[in-house]
Formats: structure tokens, sequence, C-alpha cells
């Protein structure tokens, strides 16, 4: 298990506390911490999770988790 893992294991949504699910750009770096429950994406900014409602985003319909 890597320190990533760990670290996501720890984390939960800021709003329904829920689990979250790493999503990964195209290059396959980490971007933004996804709650299925709420269908929010919140970023991740020089490898810091912004856990702030109003700076994620919704996810849209065809974005599968």
């Amino acid at each position: 298990m890597t320190a990533d893992h760990r670290l996501l294991d720890m984390l939960v949504c800021p709003i329904c506390k829920g689990p979250l699910t790493l999503l990964r750009d195209a290059a396959l770096k980490p971007h933004e911490l996804a709650c299925p429950a709420d269908r929010l994406a919140f970023p991740i900014h020089d490898g810091i999770p912004v856990m702030l409602e109003p700076e994620a985003r919704l996810l849209g319909v065809e974005e599968t988790l």
C-alpha cells in the first residue's frame, strides 16, 4: 500500500463523511478526490487536497467512479 492509498483511507467527504475515490488525469497523476454519494470532485493542488465545498465541481452524469 502506498502513501497515497493510506492517506485516501483517512480522508472522507467533508459534506457526507463518505468515502472518496481518487481520480487521475491522462498522465495518471492524481488530480481530484471524488465523492460518489454527493457527485462532487474536490481538486488536488500541488499534492494537497482542497476539501472545501465551494472549490468542488459537480460531477457530470457521464462520469463514472
